[in-house]
């Protein structure tokens, strides 16, 4: 057998099998973010995307991590159809936590600078929340990253931003791009959590959720 047919055969053996605990559930990631479908379809999973609509704000009080599982759930809350037995519902959300302050997505070039000039030099936290919800339970889990930059140059960020046009990304970098390969100096933690979704961590929950219920909100 070629090399390659047989990696590519490899490949899908093994997608059957990550996917074989999960593959009597219809598992709906409920996200237009195609890096978080991506890194899911890349591990295996059987799933389908649908987006939903929903006011991405929170109450002032809440810090860090609190702010991303109440958008994960409030996503959840938001799911408008009826969950049938069987079907589990995923949403999730990314913020960057830096300097006491959340870094969403840059609305244009300015702030897009803005952020990368505050994680230049500088350790910050990726944290995302994510809800896994059946038509009984829902369980909240949140995973973080912690990840430092070198000190970057005005030139750099400005070359990064008008290149790379990380307007849909939180803290506004994507760590697989070329900032990333330049500037991230350690990460401690998950990688694909930087991206937008810890799959590994996902898969253990899923896994949990659907043949364990203990420990579940």
């Amino acid at each position: 057998m070629p090399l390659l047919q047989e990696l590519s055969s490899h490949r899908e053996k093994y997608c059957r099998m990550i996917a074989d605990g999960l593959q009597d559930y219809d598992l709906i990631l409920a996200s237009t973010s195609p890096r978080r479908s991506q890194l899911m379809e890349e591990a295996g999973f059987r799933f389908r995307t649908v987006p939903v609509d929903f006011d991405e704000s929170w109450p002032d009080h809440l810090r860090g991590k609190e702010i991303a599982e109440f958008l994960a759930a409030g996503k959840s809350q938001a799911w408008p159809e009826e969950i049938s037995t069987r079907q589990i519902v995923i949403t999730a959300d990314t913020v960057v936590w830096c300097h006491d302050e959340v870094l969403g997505k840059p609305h244009d070039d300015e702030e897009a600078m803005h952020f990368l000039r505050l994680l230049s030099g500088c350790r910050h936290e990726v944290i995302t929340a994510i809800c896994l919800r059946d038509n009984a339970r829902r369980h909240l889990f949140s995973v973080t990253t912690g990840v430092t930059f070198r000190k970057l140059r005005d030139d750099e960020i400005s070359y990064y931003v008008k290149n790379y046009r990380p307007h849909d990304k939180a803290g506004g970098y994507a760590i697989q791009e070329w900032i990333g390969l330049r500037a991230i100096k350690s990460i401690e933690g998950s990688y694909y959590n930087v991206m937008g979704l810890p799959v590994s961590e996902l898969l253990d929950q899923l896994l949990h959720f659907t043949g364990n219920k203990i420990n579940t909100i």
